[in-house]
Parts: structure tokens; C-alpha cells; sequence
């Protein structure tokens, strides 16, 4: 299998999951805006069950989500319900979102397989989609998970957490940057959920610089790809597509409250120059925030909780020296399109020789 049917199953899972990630996201900041920072303790008021809705999809439906998408995408509609239980096992065992990829993969072509060399009477075929097909390769696929693949998955998701906590006894510009590179790295994929999950086991220790490290660093990628494209209009540089335009508008709101998906999409159609620019961004922002004291009694909210920070004013300061060095880092590195690569899409992975090739890539 070749990068582009790779990341096609990948984007199929992506569009998928970010309508999700957008309606609970969205959710879980207005729980906070309308109940404060210490929402999740107001049990049963308006403001906490709006926030309980976001939170519950953020942190229970993702995974699932992408792993059936996924599934679906290689397998047809039969991988939908085993990438359903795959992709709760993955988070169970705690491999997070690197475990749902790789079990989504496992249950797609497992599901192909059986598709392939089942072969029922006329008079059971009707039991394959239904009975059969979910059952084994929910059984296969869950187990081989549980026992085999999510293991080491889930070790390495450890040993990450062990190393950022290794080095908060060190230079706090270093600490912060580490961590906030870590968060800015994959937009809400396994590293920014490793990251996530760590500076949200130290807020309840009330250890509270590492959040607003996490935090900068999840706003910064949507408002660097935006000014990127600022800088791409007042340059006359066009380094976007006519689709990936249209993905641009989501960032700010998006970005508002920190939600950091909206960019997987155009990081997939450049990997390396997105990411670069925004690992330095964040990374920056990041080390900024731990030096200039920095701290988040929240989890989660975006712009609309940073009044409640310690020191937010040096937090707006990181946010924004960030986002310029992401967006002109961005601008700087994107190759300047032709009219037509612009209309229809380029695919930079097939670049390797020189020549861009031309392929419509939407979203």
C-alpha cells in the first residue's frame, strides 16, 4: 500500500472526526464560558450539563469515530461497528488515538479478508453483514488489541509521559517548549494526546503551568496558518489551494476555542512544511509561557478562559509571538503554486523528483 490510498482511509477517518470534535468542542467552551472556570464542579447546573455534553464527546467519542471512519473507509459499511469496539478498546488500554490508527487498519483489512474468502450457502449470506462480519472481526480484532497491538502502543504513550515529567526538574524554558512541541506536533493526534493527558494529570495536582503550555500551543497552529495566508495575499504568493481555502475559514473560530483538528487537513496535503512551522511556533510560545510564570486553573476553553490565567497578558504575548513565527515560518517554506495547482490541488508527497505533481485533493 502507497502513501495516497494511506492517507486517503486517514482523511476519509479526519472528516469523520472533526465534525465531532467541533460540535463537542464547541459545547465544552460554552459550558465554560456560561460557568466559569470551575464549571465541572457545578453539578447539575445548565452550564455544567452543556459542558458535561462536550466533554463526554471530546473524551469518549473520538477515537471510536476515526477508527470506524477509518475502517469504513478500506472495508465499505461492514467495518463501521468492529472500528466502533476497536477504537473503545484503544481507549481503554490507553494507546489513545496512535492505538485507534493502527486498530482501524487492523479491522479494515481483516474485514476485507473475510469478505474475501468467507463463502456462505445463497441462503446465509444475508448473516455476513449483520452476524457474522461483526462478530469475528470484533472478536479478532479486540482481542489481537487488547493482547498484541495496544501493549506497546500504550507503553510508549507511558514512557512519553514519564519524559515530560523527567523534565520539569530542569531549565523551564526547555520544560515548556518540549511539551508545547509535543502538543503542536500532530493537531490533536497521539502525541498531542499524550501531551493532553499529562498536563491534565498534573492540573489536578494543582500544577498548573503545564496546561497553559498545552493550551498555547493547541491555538497557535489555526491562527499560524491563517496569517500564513495574510502574509500569502499581501505577498501575492499563493501557497493555498482553492479547497484548502475553504478549510481556512473554520480555523479562527475553531481556533477561539482551541480546537487545533481544524488543520490536520492542510498539514495532510504538506506534512512536513506544517508541521515544522508549527512545532516551532508552539514550541517557542510554549518555553515562554513556563519562563514568564504562566498558569491554567482550566483544562480547556481557549480565548474565552485566558482572564482566568496567571499572568495573562504574558499568555496573550506567547500566543501571539507564536502565531507570527508559525505564519511567517509557514509562508517562508510553502511553495509558490501555479494557477492550476491552485484551482485543483497539488499532492507534495509525490514530489520527490522535483516536479509537483497535479491531484484534486478535497475535504
Amino acid at each position: 500500500m502507497n502513501w495516497k490510498i494511506i492517507k486517503k482511509h486517514i482523511m476519509t477517518g479526519i472528516s469523520f472526526m472533526v465534525p465531532v470534535v467541533v460540535g463537542a468542542g464547541l459545547c465544552q467552551a460554552l459550558g465554560v464560558i456560561l460557568g466559569g472556570p470551575n464549571v465541572k464542579d457545578a453539578v447539575g447546573s445548565f452550564a455544567y450539563i452543556i459542558y458535561k455534553v462536550g466533554n463526554l464527546g471530546m473524551s469518549t467519542m473520538i477515537i471510536p469515530v476515526i477508527c470506524a471512519a477509518i475502517s469504513y473507509s478500506i472495508a465499505d459499511k461492514p467495518g463501521i461497528a468492529p472500528g466502533l469496539v476497536v477504537g473503545l478498546v484503544s481507549a481503554e488500554i490507553k494507546a489513545g488515538f496512535l492505538g485507534g490508527l493502527v486498530g482501524a487498519f487492523l479491522v479494515g483489512y481483516v474485514v476485507n479478508a473475510m469478505k474475501k474468502y468467507i463463502h456462505l450457502p445463497d441462503s446465509m449470506k444475508g448473516l455476513m453483514p449483520i452476524l457474522i462480519i461483526p462478530f469475528f472481526a470484533s472478536l479478532i480484532c479486540g482481542v489481537l488489541m487488547f493482547t498484541v497491538l495496544g501493549t506497546p502502543i500504550a507503553y510508549f504513550m507511558e514512557a512519553m509521559t514519564q519524559f515530560l515529567a523527567n523534565l520539569s526538574t530542569g531549565s523551564k524554558f526547555v520544560y515548556g517548549f518540549v511539551m508545547s512541541a509535543g502538543s503542536a506536533f500532530d493537531f490533536g493526534g497521539p502525541v498531542n494526546k499524550t501531551v493532553s493527558l499529562y498536563t491534565t494529570a498534573m492540573l489536578a495536582d494543582g500544577i498548573n503551568g503545564p496546561k497553559a503550555c498545552h493550551m498555547v500551543a493547541c491555538m497557535i497552529p489555526p491562527m499560524g496558518v491563517l496569517i500564513a495566508w495574510g502574509l500569502a495575499k499581501i505577498f501575492r504568493k499563493p501557497i493555498y489551494t482553492n479547497d484548502e481555502k475553504e478549510n481556512l475559514k473554520a480555523c479562527f473560530p475553531m481556533g477561539v476555542c482551541m480546537i487545533t483538528e481544524c488543520v490536520i487537513p492542510l498539514a495532510m496535503n504538506d506534512l512536513w512544511r506544517v508541521v515544522l512551522s508549527s512545532v516551532l511556533g508552539g514550541s517557542i510560545a510554549g518555553g515562554l509561557c513556563m519562563v514568564w510564570g504562566v498558569e491554567s486553573p482550566v483544562a480547556h476553553g481557549g480565548w474565552f478562559v485566558i482572564p482566568t490565567f496567571t499572568n495573562p497578558l504574558g499568555f496573550v504575548a506567547a500566543l501571539v509571538i507564536g502565531s507570527v513565527i508559525m505564519g511567517v515560518a509557514l509562508f517562508v517554506l510553502k511553495r509558490r503554486l501555479t494557477p492550476s495547482q491552485e484551482a485543483y490541488g497539488i499532492d507534495y508527497t509525490q514530489a520527490d523528483d522535483g516536479e509537483v505533481a497535479e491531484v484534486n485533493i478535497t475535504f
